[in-house]
């Protein structure tokens, strides 16, 4: 009598992924890597909230270039007040009255662009500060995507004088030098708590472009600018512009 062999067991098919279940995966990726790419950056900011930042990537690309970086850092209440008036002055009058970035100052630079004056600059101190604390010179929709990010983060994060700390130490100030401490240092051989009205005036109109225009000494340009900043923060002490950096006058 025979046996009949059994056939044999055919292995289940393996499905082939749709173009649908491929979609869904790439999306969880993408969500994952945004959620880690937010969660990173909020334990940044609250790390700089409370800790000095040891550097930057302009630092860095100053150093490779060949500078010997100098970066001190210094506590507000070791920085002279002068210079804080100074900078909001030159930099940033609507400081302590927006929430990083200033539509209001955006909308004027465009109508004026407008009529055919040339476009300037509306970048916030909270901005510089995110900028440089965070990313690298230059343009590019990355880095002023990750900026405006940063901006907001910090300003909810930090205190208004936490965000001009940290943008006054890390300020750069021409020739490897950082911070307010070093430039005062170098630029007037006195600690950054000593500077005087018309020496942080100086600081500040150099701050667009510190290896272009000097402090040691000023040129004509630099003086003129340094007198329309020194009016300007006598205006900023008046109105209390500085207030919710420094104690009312």
């Amino acid at each position: 009598m025979s046996v009949l062999a059994a056939p044999p067991r055919r292995r289940p098919r393996k499905k082939k992924k749709t173009l649908a279940s491929r979609l869904g995966f790439a999306l969880r990726g993408v969500l994952i890597g945004a959620g880690a790419l937010v969660a990173g950056s909020v334990l940044w900011a609250g790390l700089y909230a409370v800790a000095p930042p040891p550097g930057t990537l302009l630092m860095l690309q100053r150093k490779m270039s060949g500078d010997v970086i100098v970066h001190p850092w210094t506590p507000l209440n070791e920085i002279s007040p002068h210079l804080v008036r100074a900078v909001i002055a030159a930099e940033d009058t609507r400081f302590c009255l927006h929430k990083g970035i200033d539509f209001e100052a955006i909308d004027k630079a465009l109508d004026e662009a407008e009529n055919g004056r040339k476009l300037r600059g509306a970048s916030t101190i909270s901005q510089q500060t995110a900028k440089n604390a965070f990313f690298w010179n230059g343009g590019g929709w990355l880095r002023k995507g990750g900026e405006a990010w940063m901006t907001v983060l910090i300003e909810t994060i930090w205190p208004k004088r936490r965000i001009m700390e940290v943008y006054l130490n890390v300020a750069e100030w021409g020739d490897g030098k950082f911070g307010a401490e070093a430039a005062a240092q170098a630029r007037f051989r006195k600690s950054a708590k000593d500077l005087n009205a018309y020496e942080a005036a100086l600081l500040a109109s150099v701050l667009p472009n510190p290896h272009k225009w000097r402090v040691d000494p000023p040129g004509p340009y630099v003086r003129g600018r340094a007198a329309t900043v020194r009016t300007r923060m006598n205006h900023v002490g008046r109105d209390g512009l500085d207030a919710c950096v420094l104690k009312p006058r």
